[in-house]
């Protein structure tokens, strides 16, 4: 049982030869490494490239990193940084490339956990002035995973970022039927790792591990956080409000009222961007879509497994409505949109009255799911579980009628049933015909 990931090795593959440092990131599990290492080692291979021009190297693993002894052996190949950890001689690294790359040609260097690299945005720039060389690289620490690794090269990185299995590669995977597929993948998510373990009891035991001993230590120990005991409850506060607006002072006055937590509020921002840095979490900013502009907060956070978050919940807040909306706001990122959060200002008729015996309008700011923007391309999507009767379905369409502009406004919901669009234009999508199929949105 494999999964393709063929949207990622087809970008790989649009890359190559680009004359860019090709930089693969994503969170920790989230498959980056078999992507490049395998699927894509695979597809040149394909390609008709010889095998002796491709070379492969984890900084990770020992056996790789042996290989490094033989040059200049005076010096040491691992070079000791702090109490346990390691980077990797660069000078040693270097000569073994060119020890493995002295025939006519070109060479394709995958290099897995760059960031163990000594030096390793100057060893990979350096090449890049050589034409012979094709670079490819993963990495996993808070530096090389933030969200501005590009500038890391001045200018020469091209960044795919990897996000954990959608929906669609969930199925090809496993080949379960969809409504248990669904089941699994709302509780455990798109690990591709935990969705090939056995007995469910074994994937929920693997991620609560993965989150504490993995995702948080890794943060505490690459920003030097003391606090980790508000670190781990910021993080389960994050876990519990996928689907609702993000007031870092409301959770700063929270933690004050509730817990006795004294951390102030840019305390607490400075977590959410460590959990963004990590890939943990996505932040949604709101955009005022009349008023063409951003609303700097609240903001939703949404997150890149929800398995990962499940687990830090203890697997006991599973409101399949919320989840719904996280793995369509995935889904849409999957797809290359830019995804906001719309808000729209609507007049509201309520029952008081003027002096002249009329109703009273007040204006209101209701909520579009998701503003999905892809060059030209825009979408107003809102998601809704259900739309068991009229007022439910008027409620969630509201703010859609309430746009004024030609791009296609769709509710995507979990009813089974083929596209259907109303007197007004609003397309009710069911979920599955969404996430199965690529282009559904143009239906």
């Amino acid at each position: 049982m494999e999964f393709n990931r063929e949207k990622y090795v087809r970008q790989l593959s649009d890359r190559r030869q680009n004359g860019l440092i090709k930089v693969i990131t994503g969170s920790r599990r989230s498959g980056k490494s078999y992507i490049l290492n395998e699927l894509y080692y695979r597809s040149l291979l394909s390609a008709g490239i010889r095998s002796t021009h491709i070379i492969r190297f984890a900084f990770d693993t020992d056996d790789d990193i042996d290989l490094l002894d033989g040059f200049y052996p005076d010096e040491p190949t691992k070079i000791r940084v702090g109490r346990n950890g390691y980077i990797v001689n660069s000078r040693k690294f270097r000569s073994y490339i060119k020890e493995k790359t002295k025939e006519e040609g070109d060479f394709y260097l995958l290099l897995d956990e760059v960031q163990l690299l000594e030096d390793f945005v100057g060893t990979l720039n350096g090449f890049l002035r050589n034409r012979k060389y094709d670079v490819y690289v993963t990495g996993s620490n808070s530096r090389f995973l933030s969200s501005d690794i590009a500038t890391e090269f001045r200018g020469r990185g091209s960044v795919i970022h990897v996000l954990p299995l959608a929906f669609s590669e969930y199925i090809q995977g496993t080949d379960m039927p969809i409504p248990k597929a669904w089941d699994e993948y709302i509780t455990t998510g798109g690990i591709p790792l935990v969705a090939l373990l056995g007995s469910q009891e074994e994937k929920m035991s693997y991620l609560e591990t993965l989150c504490e001993e993995t995702y948080l230590k890794d943060i505490v120990q690459h920003n030097g956080i003391r606090k980790t005991a508000e670190l781990g409850e910021t993080f389960n506060v994050i876990a519990s409000m996928i689907g609702t607006p993000v007031n870092v002072r409301r959770i700063t006055n929270t933690f004050r009222s509730v817990a006795g937590v004294g951390l102030t509020e840019d305390t607490v921002a400075s977590f959410i961007g460590f959990f963004q840095d990590a890939f943990l979490v996505s932040k949604a900013d709101r955009f005022n879509i009349k008023g063409r502009e951003y609303i700097s907060s609240p903001f939703k956070l949404y997150f890149e497994d929800i398995g990962v978050r499940n687990a830090r919940l203890g697997f006991r807040q599973i409101e399949e409505p919320h989840i719904m909306e996280n793995v369509i706001y995935n889904e849409l990122r999957y797809r290359g949109f830019n995804v906001d959060v719309g808000e729209v200002r609507i007049s509201e008729k309520t029952d008081d009255l003027d002096a002249n015996g009329k109703n009273i309008f007040r204006q209101k700011s209701v909520e579009v799911d998701f503003v999905a923007t892809l060059g030209s391309l825009k979408y107003y999507i809102q998601s809704a579980l259900s739309l068991y009767d009229d007022s439910k379905r008027f409620a969630e369409k509201r703010g859609l009628y309430s746009i004024e502009d030609a791009f296609r406004k769709i509710v995507i919901t979990k009813n089974g049933l083929g596209p259907q669009r109303d007197e007004k234009g609003v397309l009710t999508l069911d979920l599955f015909d969404f996430l199965l199929n690529a282009d559904s949105l143009d239906h």
